[in-house]
């Protein structure tokens, strides 16, 4: 039996990270926005709530739109432009949120300037 691993979460537990792999089918994770390094994606088929993944070099992360829960690992530097960025297009990223869950492609949002 083989099974594809297309969706990595990272999670921070007593200054352990551990990667936690979803089992995912055909999961796709269009890129919304990319800015000084840090790529912004959204999973199609993704479980609430409402989220952005985050990626900059080797460092992964999950932030929620709504009061910015942070899970996995990002450098202070990145994330403080990452919640500049929510701050700016909050109601674009909801709106891309919602496209994606009516089975839509999510538009892209302008980056960080």
């Amino acid at each position: 039996m083989c099974l594809n691993f297309s969706a990595l979460d990272f999670n921070i537990c007593r200054k352990k990270v551990y990667l936690c792999r979803s089992i995912k089918t055909k999961t796709t994770m269009p890129e919304v926005s990319r800015f000084y390094g840090i790529i912004i994606l959204m999973f199609a088929d993704d479980h609430n709530p409402p989220h952005i993944h985050v990626r900059y070099g080797d460092r992964r992360a999950s932030i929620t739109i709504k009061n910015g829960l942070v899970t996995g690992q990002l450098a202070r530097k990145e994330l403080v432009k990452v919640y500049q960025w929510i701050d700016l297009h909050y109601d674009e990223i909801l709106d891309n949120w919602n496209r994606l869950k009516n089975g839509l492609e999510p538009l892209p949002i302008k980056p960080l300037e």
